[in-house]
């Protein structure tokens, strides 16, 4: 039997549980192979709005614009969706993550996967602009723009992992002291209210979004990124699935016992290790 067939059995016998691994190579593989599929196609997707819309002034304005799909595009449209399916299907938690495991954390926590790898590329490409600029003195027309579209994604997909992490920014002072009949009442409230902020946002937003998604605006400098285009329709994706998360964490959490938390919650015990073995050592 292999490794991942034993964690996967591990996982069933355990009720749902996420086996404690050390991430292998398939765990920076599979996002790192996401992320350039996708962004190839997200980067033609133009090509894909030609075809699937229907013909008019928009059709007409991206077609002076932008080349039909090839055989290339077609590829990274089906790999970025085979590579999304694998990805959710193969992670695993990390010492350091959550202990509860279901389906939409598998989905929340590759998404995170996806996160970490667009920080490092967004950092790559923030050193190769200042080689550039500053040893060569040949700055780039595309790095400022390429770092800004990156961190939007960022600063978007990294609130759904927190989400599933439970490491969102929460006050405990009143909460703790409460009986748990009265703490699931609160978490039933925090829960609509997720619920309630995630429906206007996606009710006041839907329109300007696929229209922005549908014309592919652009950000209007040298490199022309589709900042607007992608970072609005992606905004309310990813609040809906905060909002579904949200939902499996009551549900997953509803029958834990209380837990009292203090502010030794905020120490790593792998870090005490670390620094515990510096010091026996000098």
């Amino acid at each position: 039997m292999t490794k991942d067939a034993l964690q996967d059995a591990t996982f069933y016998e355990t009720g749902g549980a996420a086996p404690q691994t050390v991430p292998g190579p398939i765990q920076v593989l599979m996002p790192i192979l996401f992320c350039l599929a996708a962004g190839w196609a997200m980067w033609r997707m133009p090509a894909f709005l030609m075809i699937f819309s229907d013909p008019g002034p928009t059709v007409d304005a991206l077609a002076r614009r932008y080349d039909a799909a090839s055989a290339i595009d077609w590829l990274a449209a089906a790999a970025a969706a085979v590579f999304f399916v694998l990805g959710v299907m193969t992670v695993r938690r990390a010492h350091n993550e959550y202990e509860e495991w279901g389906v939409a954390d598998r989905l929340s926590v590759f998404v995170g996967r996806i996160t970490m790898i667009i920080i490092a590329a967004m950092v790559c490409v923030m050193v190769y602009e200042v080689v550039l600029r500053y040893v060569f003195e040949k700055p780039t027309l595309w790095a400022n723009e390429m770092t800004l579209w990156m961190a939007g994604f960022v600063f978007i997909l990294s609130g759904l992992y927190a989400m599933q992490q439970r490491s969102h920014i929460r006050i405990f002072l009143l909460y703790d002291i409460l009986p748990r009949w009265l703490q699931r009442t609160c978490d039933v409230i925090s829960t609509i209210l997720i619920l309630t902020f995630a429906f206007f946002l996606f009710w006041g937003g839907y329109g300007e979004a696929t229209q922005k998604f549908a014309r592919w605006e652009t950000f209007g400098t040298a490199f022309d990124p589709p900042i607007p285009a992608t970072l609005k329709p992606m905004i309310l994706v990813v609040v809906t699935l905060v909002a579904l998360q949200a939902i499996a964490n009551l549900i997953r959490d509803w029958n834990k016992e209380p837990v009292i938390h203090t502010a030794a919650d905020d120490i790593d015990p792998d870090e005490i290790e670390r620094l515990r073995r510096q010091v026996g050592s000098e």
